[in-house]
């Protein structure tokens, strides 16, 4: 089995010593992916729905550069700093994966990196 380095300029660049995502034979996974502006690499301005757009808009990326797209996914881990954020969080989820969601945990955190409020990590299937 593989494995390669995915590695995007359409997504923030890592702030840590981690890579955007991995891919194996079949399997692409991400790593968590916050609000982060990838010209800027601070948070976009607004609230939880404008940092959960940005998060999907980053993801998209990472996963276009991996081979793959939110088709493909198949489960997402949600990591919300306040669990009193989530409807507004899920109404822009839902618009990035329609009617065929994959599988889904939100869990609430004591904090994200650089104060974010909401971060995503995706696992998808190769297109």
């Amino acid at each position: 089995m593989q494995r390669k380095i995915i590695h995007t300029e359409k997504a923030p660049k890592a702030i840590g010593p981690y890579s955007q995502a991995i891919c194996t034979d079949t399997m692409i996974y991400t790593a968590g992916q916050t609000g982060l502006d990838p010209a800027t690499m601070e948070l976009v301005a607004g609230g939880v729905e404008e940092q959960t757009r940005q998060v999907l808009i980053n993801l998209k990326n990472v996963l276009e550069a991996a081979g793959s797209d939110f088709e493909h996914v198949v489960k997402t881990t949600v990591f919300l700093k306040d669990m009193n954020d989530f409807q507004k969080m899920n109404a822009i989820y839902a618009e990035f994966f329609g009617d065929t969601p994959p599988a889904r945990s939100t869990i609430a955190v004591a904090g994200l990196p650089k104060g974010g409020l909401v971060e995503i990590e995706v696992v998808a299937l190769i297109a």
